[in-house]
């Protein structure tokens, strides 16, 4: 194996590890242990947010193509963005009763439709749609825990957000605003690291941080629909 070869198929490894990190957190969050789950789900998303830019640096459609590298981390993005946060919702008891069926199978069921729609992404490598990042969504609930009712709305109205021409960003390749977006990705993780090392325990004022951090990441698309791109 030449060593364009050896670097492509490196990158579909790099990858599949994101397979390891989710059984990991799974079997974390069957346990209750909230702080490995979200640490192995933290991890999981730094991997995530590497593996793109090396794959195209080393082609690996052109040099590993026997491995279908978006569909490994389509398969991989489902169990850590959306399999893995909605069992620990249900889980943890956040979502008490009926509550708990509804808001969990929705994500499921919703999902899989997402993940699977070709029309996903946008011209500018946005996202069309809440691209069901439940992963940071339930992160939001463990660390500020609103009221079941709360939850549950948020839950419908991101689910409906999936399938309207509502635009999300990818932090790393909507180019658009990429200065200000990805400092903001790469802030919401280090307070995710601090609250799951915390055990979700922490100041007011980093939960507000959290709280703030998240609606950016969550509207700046659609702030950037409604602010025309200067030619």
């Amino acid at each position: 194996m030449n060593s364009n070869k050896a670097r492509a198929f490196s990158v579909h490894i790099l990858t599949a590890t994101g397979a390891i990190f989710s059984m990991l957190a799974m079997i974390a969050a069957a346990n209750s242990a909230w702080e490995n789950m979200y640490l192995w789900l933290v991890v999981a998303f730094a991997v995530d947010g590497i593996d793109g830019p090396l794959a195209r640096k080393y082609e690996v459609k052109k040099y590993a193509a026997q491995i279908d590298g978006v569909l490994l981390d389509l398969i991989i993005d489902y169990l850590t963005y959306v399999f893995i946060p909605a069992f620990a919702l249900y889980q943890s008891g956040l979502l008490p009763g009926w509550t708990g069926w509804f808001g969990v199978l929705l994500i499921a069921f919703a999902s899989s439709l997402y993940f699977a729609d070709t029309r996903m992404k946008t011209a500018d490598n946005s996202f069309s749609g809440f691209p069901g990042c439940w992963n940071m969504v339930v992160l939001v609930f463990f660390a500020v825990e609103p009221q079941p009712g709360t939850m549950v709305a948020i839950i419908a109205l991101l689910t409906i957000a999936m399938f309207v021409p509502l635009k999300f960003i990818h932090p790393v390749r909507t180019m658009r605003w990429r200065k200000v977006s990805l400092p903001m990705a790469a802030l919401w993780v280090a307070i995710a690291l601090y609250a799951t090392l915390r055990n979700f325990v922490m100041p007011d004022w980093i939960e507000v941080a959290l709280i703030l951090v998240s609606l950016y990441l969550l509207f700046v698309g659609i702030a950037q629909q409604l602010v025309p791109k200067k030619a």
